[in-house]
């Protein structure tokens, strides 16, 4: 870390002026003679303010002479400009014997500065000392620097100082007390919340394929009707939330008389003596305010990453149009992260034209997260071998979801030898959703034993469906211990299959107020059998007579079981199709009861097809209930195949009444065998008669 950094530097921020900006000026002129006529007479401080326009201009050699004369009589100006000088010409040591004795005399910057040199050999007592002179003193980079120092040392008083430097208007200062607000805000969130800081900005996916994003997003295929749980496949892409780095402080000069002099990587303090709005005065600020304003502000002067966070906010916050301003402020200062977040901004309100240019600035310049969506938008074209490219690019940049996306690829087009080897090289990286991804690979190809490890890596980082997964693992071998256990974690993180295995699970055991609780939750995610079963669960302990009349009266509002069972119905749930067909009958509504029974059966519910052959015959549509009662039995249905029999014996079919009898007999259930076999037997006694 160079204190006071280099001539380039000096020259390239503007603060040491070169000579032709001088000389061009004819007042700058006038009023350099002025001084140097009056340094030749003796005047001191003429000779330190000719020292140090000289040092602006970076003419050392003229600037030395006067800096040491000026010196020598006392003045505090010359003495931390002449250090600023030796300093520049690598005598460090001495540039600070004359910092040190500007400091004893009061000058705030040489404070600054003899405490940055302290703090460069590592000796922080002595820097801090220093720093905290200059700071209390109202030095904004003294301030500064000071926070600094405290805050790599974890020490509380670091806030104070980097707020006090923010007040004044360093742009840094600023940025880095939003950072640490947010960092006090996370620690503040309860354990579980699940709230993401400011930084999250929601990068959402790209439909139909691996995508990049922020937020983590779970795919979810839905459950079986009878509710056995699935193997939930490789998770969507996630990237991290944004990481800022600090840039290096500046180092400003205190007056008009002591030369500026600056350090850093071009994200310079802006100190520019205009007035600078104080965020906290006035109404009382809540803490995600508070890092709102300070963001603003340093976003205001120029700071790329303040900009940067500050569009996440306003993105999270749904102000999607000013967030696009911040974001397009920060990507033409060549902030890539920015240029990736304008870019999921456009896409989403579907300029995917735009979008793709943004991104493909930000992977041009190494970001990783927008090499990895440019893939995805390519692999939703059937682009293949240019998405692979861009993954690849993504991985070389660090991202490790860029291995990921190659292992879905792969596994999408049929090759699992090299979906494998990505899975795994993303898994070893840390990936927890490509260890997941690689479990279930292997779980495919039954390979149980080298599985679960991989879910239980998966799972213990934190992936919902890998806990999930190892449920179903234990479940499959009647460890419903350790598989309720697995399920109850993955509920408790928001899955709605597991909700509804933990659901299962407490009917079982007799806890219905928990099972209501889980069934609520799967059913809320939108579990069809979740809602079936709330239904069901629900139906129990209401007390309304059930075939939908009190004292002879129609009950025309409908129960909140109904109501469940109605969702499931509406998401294609049979057996709650039936349902809801029943208690629509039960009504006296037989063309809603209709309508249900009709749709159940179609999607090949037995139950559906009998009780809609049983509506259709008391409504006199015989020969239609005999085609859904026929379809019904020759698929399994015992009481179909009872009506069938009775309708071809009331018709004096006895053969065929016969036939289905037998068929009545062998599929049941024990009470429409008994009946069946009495009807078979008096049929037959007519057939022998």
């Amino acid at each position: 870390m160079d204190v006071m950094g280099d001539k380039a530097t000096l020259l390239e921020t503007g603060r040491l002026m070169q000579s032709a900006d001088d000389r061009d000026d004819p007042g700058a002129v006038a009023e350099e003679a002025r001084h140097r006529l009056a340094a030749e007479a003796g005047d001191v401080t003429s000779m330190s303010v000719l020292g140090a326009l000289l040092l602006r201009r970076g003419d050392f050699d003229g600037a030395e002479p006067h800096l040491r004369a000026a010196t020598a009589e006392g003045d505090r100006a010359a003495a931390n400009n002449l250090g600023v000088l030796l300093h520049q010409r690598g005598y460090a040591d001495e540039a600070a014997g004359w910092w040190r004795i500007a400091a004893v005399a009061g000058s705030a910057p040489a404070a600054h500065a003899l405490g940055r040199h302290h703090r460069e050999r590592g000796d922080e007592p002595a820097a801090e000392y220093w720093l905290r002179q200059s700071a209390e003193q109202g030095h904004v980079l003294g301030a500064y620097a000071l926070a600094d120092l405290l805050e790599h040392r974890s020490d509380v008083g670091a806030e104070r100082w980097m707020r006090a430097a923010a007040e004044r208007g360093h742009r840094e200062a600023a940025y880095r007390l939003a950072r640490a607000l947010e960092r006090r805000a996370a620690e503040e969130l309860p354990p579980g919340s699940g709230v993401q800081g400011a930084t999250g900005t929601r990068h959402r996916a790209l439909t139909g394929g691996p995508h990049t994003g922020r937020t983590p997003v779970r795919t979810t295929p839905a459950a079986p009707a009878d509710g056995r749980p699935v193997v939930f496949g490789a998770g969507l892409l996630r990237s991290a939330s944004v990481v800022i780095g600090i840039d290096e402080p500046a180092l400003d000069g205190p007056a008009a008389t002591e030369t500026e002099t600056a350090h850093g990587s071009g994200e310079r303090a802006a100190q520019d003596g205009a007035a600078v709005e104080d965020v906290t005065a006035g109404a009382q600020l809540t803490l995600a305010e508070e890092i709102e304003q300070w963001y603003r502000q340093a976003a205001a002067r120029g700071h790329r990453r303040a900009a940067l966070q500050l569009g996440a906010i306003l993105e999270q916050r749904g102000e999607l149009k000013e967030a696009g301003r911040w974001y397009l402020t920060s990507a033409k200062d060549g902030e890539p992260r920015a240029a990736c977040a304008l870019g999921f901004l456009l896409r989403d309100a579907g300029d995917e034209e735009n979008a793709s240019v943004w991104w493909l600035k930000a992977a041009q310049d190494g970001d990783g997260n927008a090499a990895n969506a440019l893939g995805a938008l390519h692999a939703e074209r059937g682009e293949t071998q240019t998405a692979e490219r861009w993954y690849r690019a993504a991985m070389d940049a660090g991202d490790v979801n860029g291995a990921y996306n190659l292992g879905l690829l792969c596994a999408e087009q049929g090759r699992t030898t090299q979906a494998e080897q990505w899975y795994r090289r993303a898994a070893y990286a840390g990936h927890r959703e490509a260890a997941n991804a690689l479990a279930v690979l292997l779980l495919q190809v039954g390979d149980t034993t080298g599985a679960e490890p991989w879910f239980s890596k998966a799972a213990e980082a934190g992936s919902v469906d890998a806990a999930f997964n190892l449920g179903i693992l234990h479940a499959g071998r009647d460890d419903e211990e350790a598989a309720l256990r697995w399920y109850e974690r993955a509920a408790k993180a928001g899955h709605t299959e597991a909700a509804l295995q933990v659901g299962i699970a407490k009917i079982r055991e007799g806890d219905l107020q928990t099972a209501e609780r889980h069934l609520r939750c799967a059913a809320g995610g939108g579990s069809a059998e979740g809602a079936y079963r709330l239904g069901t669960l629900l139906d129990r302990s209401d007390t309304r007579a059930p075939a939908g009349t009190v004292l002879g009266e129609a009950v025309g509002e409908k129960s909140e079981c109904e109501e469940w069972y109605e969702r499931a119905a509406e998401q294609g749930h049979r057996r709650a199709q039936v349902r809801v067909g029943t208690l629509a009958a039960a009504r006296g509504d037989v063309v809603e009861a209709a309508r249900w029974y009709r749709e159940a059966a179609e999607a090949g519910s037995l139950g559906g097809a009998f009780n809609l052959g049983l509506l259709l015959a008391r409504e006199g549509s015989e020969p239609e209930a005999l085609m859904w009662w026929t379809r019904a039995a020759e698929a399994g249905h015992g009481r179909a195949a009872l009506r069938l029999a009775l309708l071809y014996a009331r018709r004096g079919d006895l053969a065929e009444g016969q036939k289905w009898c037998a068929q009545a007999v062998r599929l049941g259930p024990a009470e429409v065998a008994e009946r069946a076999g009495r009807l078979r037997d008096a049929l037959q006694q007519e057939l022998t008669a």
